[in-house]
This record gives structure tokens, C-alpha cells and sequence, in this order.
């Protein structure tokens, strides 16, 4: 609008077409995806900018987004210390921020948050956020390339992050979770599962070692021990030391039954 003042400041707004799947920038008219997954086609947007003069002008048009059923796999996940509510509301400028550090088109495809829950969500320092870049020919830059470019330029993206925050701000990409969601090696594998065999007899001949030492500091304790179970045992014969109801000894002589 080449007009100056409030006749010059436009507001965007969507006014047919599936809105549910798309949302509007009101002031920079960006187009952005709310929900489209699992969906595929085309998209028709009713589009309408209008003046902010007395007499409000305005102006329509027909936007047409076509949705691929093809999934990239250069999406690159970028882990920033806000709370999701926050990156939210600054999701033009933190786009912005990384198209300037990273010298290509980047889109914010979405973000979101470990916890579901509502509360945990608000109470939590931490979003990902999912971002994909092109190149100045509109291809998909690798994710690789995107990874050591944001590691390359991460100073300076927190830097450009803390002033759309007002707060030091931490941007990561995280490879260890990468790394622990793939599966070891078979040597690996087998390395792991050898060293928890050792280990574990190697605590069980411990132990042995340990009540043996224990045994023979104190002999006297486990030694009365095995004499009250030796007893205990002697009980159930007929022990020709044992006393009788009078006190005396019983009879070493065989009982008269037993002499045939």
C-alpha cells in the first residue's frame, strides 16, 4: 500500500478456505500450517488485507498451497531453552533469526513440547522446534549440512535469539538422542552383555571370599553353630551318650532284642 500512516498499515486475515489447517501473520501476512498432517492436495485461501485509515479499504485474494504426501527427511530439530508459549508468539522472529545466521530460506514447520500436558507445558524451559531450509535454487538443504551450519553459527544465533527474547537463550541440535535411539553394534552388543557376565561372577566370588574370611575371624561364633545343628541332629537317634530320666548313662549293651 503506497499510502503513509494508518492508511499505509495493512493487517492481514483469512477469511475463506480451510482455516483450520492454516493461520495468518496478521502483520507480515505470513502463511503458516496449523495441522495438515496426514492430509495431501491443494489448499485454496481466501486472503484479505485491509488499511487501518478511517475508511477501512480493502483487498482479497486467492492464495493456493499444495501439500505433499512425501515426508522430508531433512527436517533438522532445534532445541531452545523457552517455554513453548513464548516461542510461540516469536515464531516470525526466531525464523528470521535463522535465516540471516544461516544464510538460507528456513521454514518453522512446528513446534512443540516433551510434555502434553497444558500446565507441564507452560511450566516447562524447553521447545523444539522443527525447521527445514532451502537453498537459493528452492531445494531442500541437506540435514547434515543445516546440523554443522547451526553448530557453526550457534554464538551467533543466541546471540540474535537474545534479543528477540530479551533473555539469554541456548539453541541446540541434539545428537545424543540420535545417537541412543540407534541400535549397537552386534560387537557392541555382545561386548555389553560378556562384561555384565564377569561382573557378575566376579561379585559373586567376592562374596564367597568375604564370608570365608568372616568364618575364620570368628570361629568360635559359626562354629557353635555347627555344633547346635549337629546336636539338633543327634537328637532324632538313639545316642548312647545322651542321659537318661535317672541321669546315669544308658547301656552301651545291645538291647535283648537286638542280640539275634
Amino acid at each position: 500500500d503506497p499510502d503513509s500512516g494508518d492508511n499505509g498499515c495493512l493487517q492481514y486475515s483469512l477469511v475463506g478456505g480451510q482455516t483450520n489447517e492454516f493461520d495468518i501473520n496478521e502483520n507480515t501476512g505470513q502463511i503458516f500450517t496449523v495441522s495438515v498432517a496426514g492430509k495431501a492436495g491443494t489448499f485454496y485461501l481466501q486472503v484479505q488485507a485491509a488499511d487501518q485509515g478511517t475508511r477501512r479499504l480493502t483487498a482479497q485474494t486467492t492464495v493456493n498451497v499444495t501439500v505433499d504426501s512425501s515426508s522430508s527427511s531433512n527436517v533438522v530439530m532445534l532445541v531452545l531453552n523457552q517455554k513453548i508459549s513464548a516461542v510461540e508468539r516469536k515464531r516470525v522472529e526466531v525464523q528470521r533469526v535463522l535465516e540471516e545466521k544461516l544464510g538460507w530460506n528456513v521454514y518453522v514447520l512446528n513446534i512443540y513440547s516433551k510434555e502434553s500436558d497444558r500446565n507441564s507445558r507452560s511450566s516447562t524451559d524447553e521447545t523444539q522446534v522443527n525447521i527445514i531450509a532451502f537453498d537459493e535454487a528452492h531445494q531442500e538443504v541437506p540435514a547434515e549440512d543445516v546440523k554443522r551450519k547451526v553448530r557453526e553459527q550457534r554464538a551467533a544465533i543466541e546471540l540474535g535469539l537474545q534479543d528477540v527474547f530479551s533473555a539469554p537463550v541456548s539453541a541446540a541440535v541434539p545428537e545424543a538422542a540420535a545417537a541412543a535411539a540407534a541400535p549397537a553394534p552386534p560387537e557392541r552388543a555382545a561386548a555389553i552383555v560378556l562384561g555384565v557376565l564377569l561382573a557378575t561372577t566376579f561379585i559373586a566370588f567376592l562374596a564367597y571370599v568375604l564370608l570365608d574370611l568372616k568364618r575364620k575371624r570368628y570361629p568360635g561364633k559359626y562354629g557353635k553353630q555347627d555344633l547346635v545343628k549337629k546336636v539338633d541332629i543327634m537328637e532324632g537317634i538313639d545316642n548312647p551318650w545322651a542321659d537318661d530320666k535317672n541321669g546315669s548313662l544308658k547301656s552301651l549293651e545291645k538291647p535283648e532284642h537286638m542280640n539275634n
